[in-house]
C-alpha cells in the first residue's frame, strides 16, 4: 500500500490577539455580499442567523475598520453589506491564502519525492 503524504494548514489574520479573518468567515462575508442579507446568508451557509449574527459581531469588533454594514429589519426587510474596507480585505486574504497553499503543494512533492 502506497502512503500519500499531505500537508494541512489553516491561515487566520489577527488583529490584537482577535480573530478578524478565517476560511469561514470569508465564506460568510462573501455569502453576505452575494446575498444581501445576514438571514439570507445564514440560510445559504446551513448555519443559524444567532451564529451568523454572532460572527459579523465579532467580525466588527475585532477588524480596525467597520466590515459589515447591517440594516435593521422592519416592513421592508433589514439586509446587510460589506464595506469597501470588507472588501479589499478580502481580496488579500484570499490572495495569501492561495499563496500558502501553492507554496505547501510544492513542499508536498520536496517529500513525496524522498
Amino acid at each position: 500500500m502506497m502512503s500519500k503524504y499531505k500537508i494541512k494548514s489553516r491561515i487566520w489574520l489577527e488583529l490584537n490577539d482577535r480573530v478578524v479573518l478565517g476560511e469561514g468567515r470569508v465564506r460568510l462575508l462573501k455569502a453576505i455580499e452575494e446575498k444581501g442579507s445576514l438571514s439570507q446568508a445564514a440560510k445559504m451557509m446551513k448555519m443559524s442567523y444567532k451564529k451568523a449574527w454572532t460572527l459579523v459581531e465579532a467580525i466588527n469588533t475585532a477588524a480596525e475598520k467597520t466590515m459589515v454594514i447591517k440594516n435593521k429589519g422592519g416592513k421592508d426587510g433589514g439586509g446587510a453589506q460589506l464595506t469597501s474596507y470588507a472588501k479589499e480585505l478580502i481580496i488579500v486574504f484570499d490572495e495569501i491564502n492561495a499563496e500558502c497553499w501553492k507554496d505547501l503543494e510544492a513542499k508536498t512533492k520536496k517529500i513525496i519525492e524522498l
